[in-house]
């Protein structure tokens, strides 16, 4: 997993907030819809790319901009030869272990502050780790938490509406905290739910069972569900899993597929097979 301090960041692009929308209901989590244009023509950011945003900052160690990471949410489009963005940002906080202060996190806070017309600071673009496999009969487990929906929904609308003709089966998990935090995939802004027509695609909802006392998102137990059919995709030598979501998400996998292939040990050397193979791929936040 690449460290943010490894990505370029002298390249900088000037761009525009189009839009910005709340996704989330007041009483949840805030998890904001930003459109942005890229003023400049040379830059250009495709599906399996992300773009950093910097923000300036007073912070420690002598550092002037924060920079942070965020996936492409949707098809990017052309307009009158500027590069259109869509990305999912989440208002983050974090309390300090040692002296229980809350701080916000200082790019989602400045990102979900941010108001159509006002100009913000890009880099990049950087490559993830999620391509499509050339082979239109590969197999993808997409395994998402929270704005991890970010790349897939990209990814999922590319294969369909660009690739075509997708033979493969794609199966996506995707947890959140109540089904009014599916993003996506509810009744208000549900637009891979138009995919579920299409024959090779699936998607698996995990949330939690009390979301009002904070109880974990059940990501194993949408993933035991469907045990018989994860063991048949995971018996062919081409199925991928992709995985977007924080860091917590491991621990989580690890005991979902330990269960599902009966043993910590064949996961374990399923798992390194998938790796050495280029048929796994993560981003942890």
């Amino acid at each position: 997993m690449a460290n943010l301090l490894d990505f370029d960041i002298d390249k900088r692009y000037k761009a525009v907030v189009k839009n910005t929308s709340r996704l989330t209901p007041k009483d949840t989590e805030e998890v904001r819809e930003i459109l942005l244009e890229v003023k400049d023509s040379e830059f250009e950011c495709e599906v399996n790319q992300s773009f950093g945003v910097l923000v300036k900052t007073s912070g420690d160690f002598g550092n002037k901009f924060h920079h942070r990471l965020y996936s492409v949410a949707d098809l990017p489009k052309s307009v009158k030869g500027k590069r259109q963005l869509t990305m999912l940002v989440k208002r983050c906080s974090y309390v300090d272990d040692f002296s229980g202060e809350e701080y916000q996190g200082v790019a989602s806070n400045y990102l979900c502050n941010r108001k159509k017309g006002d100009e913000i600071t890009v880099t990049g673009p950087f490559d993830l780790p999620f391509k499509v496999p050339q082979d239109k009969t590969a197999n993808l487990i997409l395994i998402g938490m929270g704005t991890g929906i970010a790349p897939f929904r990209a990814f999922i609308k590319h294969i369909y509406q660009d690739v075509k003709d997708w033979e493969g089966q794609i199966r996506l998990f995707y947890g959140a905290r109540s089904g009014l935090e599916l993003l996506y995939l509810n009744d208000k802004d549900g637009d891979l739910t138009n995919y579920y027509d299409e024959e090779t695609f699936k998607a698996f909802h995990a949330l939690s069972p009390r979301p009002q006392w904070a109880d974990p998102i059940e990501l194993e137990k949408a993933l035991v569900g469907q045990t018989a059919e994860i063991v048949e995709l995971l018996g062919k030598s081409n199925t991928c899993i992709y995985v977007a979501g924080y860091e917590a998400i491991h621990k989580k996998l690890n005991k979902a597929f330990s269960d599902i292939l009966g043993s910590e040990e064949k996961w374990r050397l399923r798992k390194a097979e998938l790796i050495a193979g280029k048929k796994w791929a993560e981003i942890i936040y």
